[in-house]
């Protein structure tokens, strides 16, 4: 049996994601980068190197991730690791009024059920090696702006699912979730011709604007046997955003 723990990450062709890939596979997992951008999936394998496998993935297609896991199982024998990752990222801005069902349940289907059917399918892989899940949320679960309702609903009943399966599946399977604040996730031809401002890094109590390695690092250390007594818990990982008090001036 193949001795290398294995992590399928969801949503990983770019972005938190793929930071998340590199970190593990440099920590010396095999990583499955699951992408519905196939295309972008094996660009991101391919960057990584021999540490990666890119696999076109659906979250929303329940026939999609079966054999994927099967896939998994045919190929390495085993799951020590799932992060799911993948969502609808842009929170929309729409008012509800106008918020047709449709656009609702895109986020819904994506960035909740999603989750749901990956740990339905990977849970018997994952007991098997008492392995463990990292659901990432985000701030807007407990924090708003105007317009925002479908996707912070989505975050919010990310966590609480999150909370719920941790019981389910222990003692076996750990879950936890995190939220990532601001992460700056452009392309460094972005980042480089739209730069961040000093005020943007300085509103965080941490004195700057998150990256993905930041969320990376937590996410490696939540699925590593160092973590092995934390389970159903949120982490907050947005520079200390959620803890300022800020009133308009």
């Amino acid at each position: 049996m193949n001795e290398q723990p294995v992590c399928l990450i969801t949503g990983a062709a770019r972005g938190i994601g793929y930071g998340i890939a590199q970190r593990l596979a440099d920590d010396g997992w095999h990583v499955i980068i699951g992408d519905l951008d196939e295309a972008e999936c094996r660009t991101a394998a391919e960057r990584i190197g021999s540490q990666a496998t890119a696999i076109a993935l659906d979250v929303r297609d329940e026939c999609s991730i079966e054999q994927v896991l099967d896939e998994v199982q045919q190929a390495h024998g085993r799951l020590d690791g799932l992060v799911n990752n993948a969502a609808i990222s842009d929170p929309g801005h729409q008012p509800v009024e106008t918020l047709r069902l449709d656009q609702w349940q895109a986020y819904l289907d994506t960035n909740l059920t999603g989750a749901f059917l990956l740990c339905k399918h990977a849970l018997p892989l994952l007991r098997a090696q008492r392995g463990a899940i990292v659901d990432i949320g985000s701030s807007r679960a407990w924090q708003s702006e105007p317009h925002t309702e479908a996707y912070a609903a989505t975050k919010g009943g990310l966590e609480a699912f999150t909370h719920a399966l941790a019981i389910s599946a222990g003692p076996q399977v750990r879950v936890n979730c995190i939220h990532p604040g601001w992460i700056d996730t452009r392309s460094p031809a972005t980042q480089r011709a739209e730069p961040l401002t000093a005020a943007d890094h300085a509103q965080h109590p941490v004195g700057r604007v998150g990256t993905p390695a930041d969320i990376a690092a937590l996410t490696a250390f939540l699925l590593s046997a160092e973590a092995g007594f934390i389970t159903g818990q949120s982490w907050a990982a947005d520079g200390g955003m959620t803890r300022r008090m800020i009133y308009a001036e």
